[in-house]
């Protein structure tokens, strides 16, 4: 169950990136996803036989094909918006699409690095934690023992692209400040792109 999460969110950022217009990913639109896809049968294995080195590494490997695809993308809107390279209407349309792709890709990426991943969440035997969430700072019974799952990751992603930052949970390391900041740099460009054209239609 701890994976199932994470193919079904590599997979629909794999869908939307296949909708994304071929002139904003530099050639086929499906070759990244499919690519990202693919990925997963090796990642379902290594699941299959615990092989835990493995999924880890080949699910690090896929987040970073779906975060450069995400990125290229974003650099073709950002030509596309000063080249006129597409109607308004698609603009807005990818421009919404890879808003929500940044909102998954990097809860992809915080429930994958956090603690050293959910193999060693799982067994209580992680590492540093990366993000501190109230909940574990709660003293409350209901509390003792909490540990997130992909939802927790996802509402900390939605809230970096809303709001630039955080909100209710803590930042610990570097990476994950380092992430956060990519995160909602990419957020502020594709709102920047929405909001620029939305100046030029009127």
């Amino acid at each position: 169950m701890r994976r199932t999460s994470y193919a079904i969110a590599i997979m629909a950022i794999g869908l939307l990136l296949s909708i994304v217009l071929d002139s904003l990913t530099g050639g086929p639109n499906w070759i990244l996803p499919l690519l990202a896809v693919a990925l997963l049968i090796p990642f379902s294995i290594a699941v299959l036989r615990e092989h835990h080195e493995w999924t880890r590494l080949i699910a690090i490997v896929i987040a970073v094909v779906v975060t450069v695809g995400l990125i290229a993308s974003v650099i073709f809107l950002i030509n596309a918006l000063f080249t006129h390279a597409a109607e308004g209407q698609e603009l807005f349309r990818d421009a919404a699409l890879l808003w929500v792709i940044n909102v998954a890709v990097f809860a992809v990426w915080y429930w994958e690095i956090d603690q050293g991943g959910p193999q060693l969440r799982s067994h209580r035997e992680s590492r540093s934690t990366d993000f501190l969430f109230p909940q574990m700072t709660s003293d409350a019974e209901q509390w003792r023992g909490w540990k997130p799952e992909f939802l927790d990751y996802l509402f900390l992603a939605f809230n970096t692209s809303t709001a630039f930052s955080p909100t209710d949970t803590l930042v610990m390391s570097r990476r994950a400040k380092l992430l956060m900041m990519t995160q909602a740099s990419i957020s502020l460009v594709v709102i920047a792109v929405i909001a620029a054209r939305a100046v030029n239609i009127a």
